[in-house]
C-alpha cells in the first residue's frame, strides 16, 4: 500500500508535470525575461526557436510592454510570423510599434491572406499604405481585395489560397497536381472541384481522394451536397453554420456565385472566442477592455456605463422618494426593500442572460420565441410563489406583523413576474430594433426590476400598513 504522504507528493507535482509538456515552462520563461533585460540577442532567439507561435504569443501578453518591445526587437526577423495571429490586439500593436512597418511586411509574406488581413485591417492608415507598399505586388493585391469587403464579413474571414481542380481531371492527376508543389496552400482539407466560370460544382475530401484509385475521376468522387457562404456574410453568421453543421471549411462565393476563397474552422473557432468575449464585457459594461488598456482608454470605457448606471439609479431612488413618509413611519420597510429588489435583479438576470445567449445562437424565431416567453412564464410564476412565501415567513418570522409579511409576499411576487418578462421581452425587443441586445439589456432589466419592485412594494406598504 502506498504512503499517504506519496500520494499527496504526486498530487502537488501535476502542475509541474503538466506545464512540461509544453514548451513555456515557468523555468523557460524565466530564463527569456534574464535573457531580454541583460540583451543576449544569441540566447533570447535559441530559447525561443523551440516554443510554439501560441507560446510566444502567451509569453509577450504576461510580460510589461516595454520588455515585449524588447523581445520583439531582440528577435528581429526572427520572430516567428504565426506569433502576431496569435497575441491579443493591444499586444500585437505594440510589437507593431516596435518593428516597424518594413519588417511588419516581410512578416505578412509568411502568413495566409486571412491572417495577413486581420493584421493589417487594424493599423492607422499611413501605417496601411507602407506596409503594402512593402508588399510584392501579389500579395498586396490580395490584401487590398480582401480589405474591400465589409468588416465582419466572410470575405475579410477567408483565405485566398485554396486547391481546385476541374471535374474531368482523374485522381491520379489531382494528386501529381498536389505533389507538384504549383498549389500555393500547404495545409488543407478540400479540394474544390470548379467549372470553367470557378463556379463551385462540388468537394472532395482529402481523405476520400487519397484511398480512391488513380483512374477514377474527381466528379464520380466530389459531393454535391455542399454549402458555399457568400462573402458579404457576417462572420457571426458563418461561426452559426459551422457549428450547426459540424463544417470543418467551406467555399465563399462572390456575388456571381464564383469561388473565391475559403474559411476553415480555425478562424470560426476564434470569431466564436471573439464574439463570446465581446458579449461577456459588454454585459458587465467595459467595453473592449483588456489588460494593456490605457488607463484613459479604461476610465472613458466604465465612466459612460457607471454614468447610464447612475441615472437608473435616481429614477429607481426617485420611486423610494415618493414614499418618505412612509418608510419614516416604518423602519421594517427600509430593512426589506434591498430584499425585493437583489431577488428581482437577479431573476431577470438569469432570463436576460438565457436569452442573449439564444439571440446570439440564432435560436429565437417566432415559434421559438413564443416557447421561451411561455416557459420563462411558468419559472417566474414558479418562483415567484416558492419565493414569495419564504419571504413572507422571513418576514414573519423577524417583525412579527402578518400585514408586513403579506405585502413582502406579493412585492416579492410581482416583482419575480416582472423580472421574467423583462429578462424575456428586453432583449427580443432591443434585437428586433437593431440594438446589440448584450449592450443594453442589462441596464434596461435592472431598471425595471428595481423600479417595479420599489413601487410594489412601498405602494402596498402605503396602502395596507399605514
Amino acid at each position: 500500500m502506498a504512503d499517504s504522504t506519496d500520494v499527496f507528493e504526486r498530487k502537488d507535482d501535476q502542475p509541474d508535470r503538466l506545464t512540461s509538456l509544453y514548451g513555456l515552462t515557468p523555468k523557460v520563461e524565466t530564463a527569456i525575461l534574464e535573457a531580454v533585460q541583460s540583451g543576449a540577442v544569441r540566447r533570447v532567439r535559441t530559447l525561443i526557436a523551440p516554443l510554439h507561435p501560441a507560446d510566444q504569443a502567451d509569453l509577450l501578453e504576461r510580460m510589461p510592454t516595454r520588455s515585449a518591445s524588447a523581445m520583439v526587437r531582440l528577435l528581429g526577423d526572427n520572430l516567428d510570423a504565426e506569433t502576431l495571429t496569435y497575441v491579443d490586439e493591444g499586444t500585437r500593436e505594440a510589437i507593431i510599434e516596435a518593428i516597424g512597418p518594413d519588417a511588419l511586411a516581410r512578416q505578412l509574406q509568411d502568413l495566409s491572406t486571412d491572417d495577413a488581413i486581420n493584421i493589417v485591417e487594424e493599423l492607422e492608415q499611413d501605417d496601411l499604405q507602407e506596409v503594402l507598399a512593402a508588399l510584392s505586388a501579389e500579395d498586396r493585391v490580395l490584401v487590398e481585395e480582401g480589405l474591400s469587403f465589409p468588416e465582419d464579413s466572410a470575405g475579410r474571414l477567408m483565405q485566398r489560397e485554396i486547391v481546385t481542380v476541374p471535374s474531368f481531371w482523374t485522381v491520379g492527376q489531382t494528386i501529381d497536381f498536389l505533389r507538384s508543389g504549383k498549389s500555393s496552400i500547404e495545409d488543407f482539407f478540400l479540394i474544390f472541384v470548379i467549372d470553367p466560370s470557378r463556379r463551385p460544382l462540388g468537394e472532395i475530401a482529402l481523405s476520400r481522394l487519397l484511398c480512391a484509385q488513380r483512374p477514377r475521376r474527381v466528379s464520380e468522387l466530389m459531393n454535391t451536397d455542399f454549402r458555399s457562404i457568400p462573402v458579404d456574410m457576417d462572420q457571426e453568421e458563418v461561426a452559426v453554420l459551422f457549428r450547426r453543421y459540424g463544417m470543418v471549411s467551406a467555399g465563399v462565393v462572390d456575388p456571381q456565385e464564383r469561388l473565391v476563397g475559403m474559411i476553415t474552422n480555425d478562424d470560426v473557432i476564434d470569431v466564436i472566442d471573439e464574439e463570446a468575449e465581446e458579449d461577456l464585457l459588454a454585459l458587465a459594461g467595459v467595453g473592449d477592455a483588456n489588460l494593456r488598456s490605457g488607463l484613459w482608454e479604461t476610465l472613458q470605457g466604465r465612466s459612460s456605463w457607471l454614468f447610464i448606471n447612475l441615472l437608473t439609479a435616481v429614477l429607481a431612488s426617485a420611486v423610494i422618494g415618493l414614499f418618505e413618509a412612509t418608510i419614516e413611519r416604518l423602519v421594517a420597510l427600509a430593512v426589506l426593500m434591498p430584499i425585493v429588489a437583489s431577488m428581482g435583479g437577479n431573476a431577470g438576470t438569469q432570463t436576460m442572460t438565457v436569452a442573449v445567449r439564444a439571440i446570439a445562437l440564432r435560436q429565437l424565431d417566432a415559434t421559438a420565441t413564443r416557447q421561451f416567453v411561455l416557459r420563462e412564464l411558468i419559472v417566474a410564476t414558479t418562483n415567484g410563489l416558492l419565493f414569495a412565501a419564504l419571504a413572507a415567513g422571513l418576514s414573519y418570522l423577524w417583525f412579527g406583523d402578518p400585514e408586513i409579511a403579506i405585502v413582502m409576499a406579493v412585492a416579492m411576487m410581482a416583482n419575480l413576474l416582472v423580472a421574467g418578462l423583462s429578462g424575456t421581452f428586453v432583449p427580443v425587443g432591443l434585437m428586433r430594433a437593431g440594438v446589440d441586445p448584450a449592450v443594453a439589456s442589462s441596464v434596461f432589466v435592472t431598471t425595471i426590476t428595481d423600479v417595479v419592485g420599489f413601487f410594489v412594494f412601498l405602494g402596498l406598504a402605503a396602502l395596507y400598513l399605514m
